[in-house]
């Protein structure tokens, strides 16, 4: 006996949920093989779940084009916060700025390493301590470091900040969505779960085929595993064959 296959992708349960509403169009309440309860129940979840469909596809192609903008935006501001340091080293080395220059950035002294800034919170953290420092030390007086000038680094940093928060909220926004879709799902394989159940059971009384051909029309799915196609002498392209030969 080929065994229902209930629909396991989003446009499966879409098209199983608008075969019933189109059947409804065609045959009268009365003579149709499920019930109008139903029926309005799929009227009412259809445009629901189709927008949560369609929301959820633009929220994930939002949160990957955001994503490349904050690498983008959060290489450049590493590229520029090292060139900063880089400059203030040597500097140092040349005898224009003092050693201590490096505790206002909060370095040590003797450190001419440069920090880590492999995550994205070391790059928000030193980040905001090198401006800090250099905007201290020209408030004192002192000349200003030089190509690139902590102004330059500055807008590439609040550039990255701003991407960076605007990415976190994608992403929080994508979560909800994909989490409301998933509950819609749920929600759909339900409905046409009890949609299937009815529709078969009003073609209970009929022969296997004959039952099987009506239900067909309703949209209903059936799977002939392999011996049953061999004993049939069926072509594995007319019907689908139930890889796991259950």
């Amino acid at each position: 006996m080929p065994y229902r296959r209930l629909p396991n992708t989003d446009s499966a349960r879409l098209r199983a949920l608008k075969k019933a509403i189109e059947m409804s169009k065609d045959i009268p309440p009365f003579k149709l093989a499920f019930t109008m309860k139903t029926l309005v129940r799929i009227q009412a979840f259809l445009p629901v779940f189709e927008n949560a469909i369609s929301h959820q596809k633009q929220t994930l192609v939002n949160q990957s084009e955001k994503g490349k903008s904050n690498q983008d935006t959060s290489r450049k501001a590493r590229l520029y916060i090292t060139h900063f340091l880089k400059v203030m080293n040597m500097a140092i080395a040349r005898g224009e700025l003092p050693p201590e220059t490096r505790s206002l950035y909060g370095i040590a002294t003797d450190d001419s390493s440069l920090p880590a800034l492999t995550t994205e919170n070391e790059l928000v953290a030193w980040g905001k301590r090198i401006i800090d420092g250099e905007e201290y030390r020209i408030r004192k007086g002192n000349m200003p470091v030089t190509n690139p000038t902590i102004a330059v680094v500055k807008v590439r940093y609040e550039k990255f900040l701003e991407t960076r928060n605007h990415y976190k909220t994608i992403n929080r926004r994508a979560t909800d969505c994909v989490s409301r879709t998933s509950e819609l799902r749920r929600n759909a394989d339900e409905l046409i779960a009890s949609l299937w159940n009815e529709i078969e059971s009003s073609f209970a009384s009929l022969p296997e085929e004959e039952k099987r051909a009506n239900t067909e029309k309703y949209g209903l799915v059936y799977v002939f595993r392999k011996n049953e196609i061999v004993k049939q002498d069926l072509s594995p392209t007319l019907f689908e064959v139930n890889q796991d030969n259950q």
